[in-house]
């Protein structure tokens, strides 16, 4: 497990290196963001919004590292997770739509981090079997309801893989061979870890800024 998790870390890093400053879009307004300056964070379960079941878990069990190494207290994901299913609270749906007072009262949490899975999984498309993940998030402040940051990433398995050798049978040879490859290895978890890092690591453009725990707290995100 932990070789495991050492490599989904290992390819993030890489993976968020390589993505560099594209896609930077308009520059983030941090005012409320730095009035806040939370120092943990609820990460409430995903919304799943894709086909496979396991979305939202997979991602929850991988948000902690980024957020952690970002300079922040994560209330523990399991804790959490337990918690709201002793209170009755199951879905996702469920849990994202507590008042974030409540949130507040029962967890101690500066702000409360609300993810939405759209993409997740394998999916073969005649010449091509790739792995995708897409998720956006939310911080709010659980103080005072106010939306502290907004973010999206997107990972896939497409992004290295190379087709143009073999012509249309070897194409189709190789989608065949990445669908059994995903199905078999449970790649998704390891594209998810890549979308958490991009999604949730501070200092990228529009990122997270970084929190009281890091040594970089204080420096302005990169716009």
């Amino acid at each position: 497990m932990f070789k495991q998790l050492r490599l989904i870390l290992a390819v993030a890093a890489l993976a968020i290196l390589a993505t560099g400053c594209a896609n930077r879009g308009p520059a983030m307004d941090y005012t409320a963001y730095r009035e806040s300056h939370p120092a943990s964070i609820l990460v409430l379960p995903p919304v799943n919004k894709s086909p496979d079941i396991t979305a939202s878990y997979s991602l929850l069990s991988l948000v902690t590292m980024p957020l952690a190494e970002s300079g922040y207290y994560v209330v523990p994901v399991a804790v959490a997770d337990e918690t709201f299913k002793q209170n009755g609270l199951t879905t996702a749906d469920e849990i994202q739509a507590v008042p974030v007072d409540k949130l507040r009262s029962i967890f101690g949490a500066d702000a409360g981090l609300y993810i939405t899975v759209s993409q997740y999984g394998a999916s073969y498309r005649v010449v091509d079997s790739v792995v995708n993940v897409e998720a956006n998030a939310r911080l709010i402040d659980l103080r005072t309801g106010k939306e502290l940051w907004t973010g999206h990433a997107f990972a896939s398995s497409a992004e290295n893989q190379n087709s143009s050798g073999g012509g249309l049978i070897g194409m189709l040879v190789t989608a065949v061979v990445n669908q059994l490859i995903n199905n078999l290895s449970d790649k998704s978890h390891a594209i998810a870890g890549i979308t958490s890092w991009r999604l949730l690591s501070a200092g990228q453009p529009n990122g997270l800024l970084y929190g009281p725990r890091s040594p970089k707290y204080g420096k302005t995100a990169t716009n």
